[in-house]
């Protein structure tokens, strides 16, 4: 029986996924609190039976720097903006290891993740990955995968999706993924203020109106039929709404937020379709409290979906394995 799916996907970065953007001294709070935030999203996605996908940087994985710097791939990313490349410098910043280097690394979180079976550890590519920028080719994520992909076996998982990072989807790179045994990818939703662009492409004019599409429906629900997802292998799971962090500038609006997620999931679960909301940990790093009576509050509604109209959680590898055995049934 066909029913409406809510998948959840988490971008598990740390400092690799804002490097080039923040440093520790302006964001650090919040790469701290995500040591916190990762154990309350455990459990709450436990207690109301939420399987999540965290979509992991491989770097995070190492206890060491030692270790890390021994596992780089013989090819690197080739950006014409070397300031993009963790490999151009940044390996000076870290610590010696996992404890006292708690932006960098997190093989303690993962570990707590592999205690949850029922959620899912994808890949966020090895190094934060950029597939869209100038001078990176396609030899140069084959490897940054195959790493990606060589030290999560090593620690007993097997990846079989992919989220890309700063969601630069990039349509060249579909077949290696699935030379590289992966499933599925997170796309972008299918709007013109979602469509993905290199970093210098992108406007303040389309930031602006994606906030506000935060709050007031502008681009849709943006859910997927199971046909619309079975029509690409590896199959593109898109994304349906960004969980913006609480804001105390924009406190006044935050039930139109809510309303916002939750017509959504309404809407896809009426109509046996496809939700899939996603953020960043680091989002939950402050504002802890906040943010998390306010998740509670969606997953209450996906508890009464699920009991209403059979509403059902599912990790992206999960649902891609689902619809393809459907398709050649």
């Amino acid at each position: 029986m066909t029913c409406g799916k809510f998948v959840v996907s988490l971008d598990f970065e740390l400092l690799w996924g804002v490097r080039d953007k923040r440093t520790i001294q302006s964001y650090g709070e919040n790469l701290r609190g995500v040591h916190q935030a990762i154990p309350r999203l455990l459990s709450l996605f436990d207690k109301y039976q939420i399987k999540g996908t965290f979509a992991t940087v491989g770097f995070l994985f190492f206890e060491t720097k030692e270790e890390l710097l021994a596992n780089i791939p013989k090819t690197i990313p080739t950006y014409t903006n070397t300031e993009l490349s963790p490999y151009q410098g940044h390996f000076n910043l870290l610590g010696e290891n996992y404890i006292e280097d708690v932006y960098h690394f997190a093989p303690q979180l993962i570990n707590e993740i592999k205690k949850y079976p029922e959620q899912e550890i994808s890949t966020h590519t090895f190094s934060h990955y950029y597939c869209l920028e100038n001078g990176q080719t396609k030899e140069n994520f084959k490897a940054d995968i195959e790493a990606a992909l060589h030290i999560a076996e090593k620690n007993g998982i097997v990846i079989t999706s992919l989220v890309f990072p700063r969601n630069q989807f990039n349509e060249v790179y579909i077949n290696i993924i699935k030379e590289l045994g992966l499933n599925s990818y997170r796309g972008n939703e299918n709007s013109w203020l979602y469509k993905a662009k290199k970093g210098e492409q992108e406007s303040s004019f389309r930031r602006a109106l994606r906030l506000i599409d935060a709050y007031f429906n502008i681009s849709g629900h943006n859910c997927y039929s199971d046909d619309f997802l079975r029509s690409k292998y590896p199959m593109d799971i898109p994304s349906s709404r960004f969980l913006r962090p609480y804001s105390k500038l924009l406190s006044a609006l935050e039930g139109f937020r809510l309303k916002r997620i939750l017509s959504g999931m309404t809407f896809a679960a009426k109509h046996n379709q496809i939700y899939h909301l996603l953020w960043h940990p680091h989002n939950f790093g402050v504002n802890q409290n906040e943010n998390f009576s306010f998740l509670e509050k969606i997953l209450e509604h996906y508890k009464h979906l699920n009991i209403k109209y059979g509403f059902k959680s599912i990790t992206m590898s999960q649902l891609s394995t689902e619809l393809n055995k459907k398709r050649h049934e």
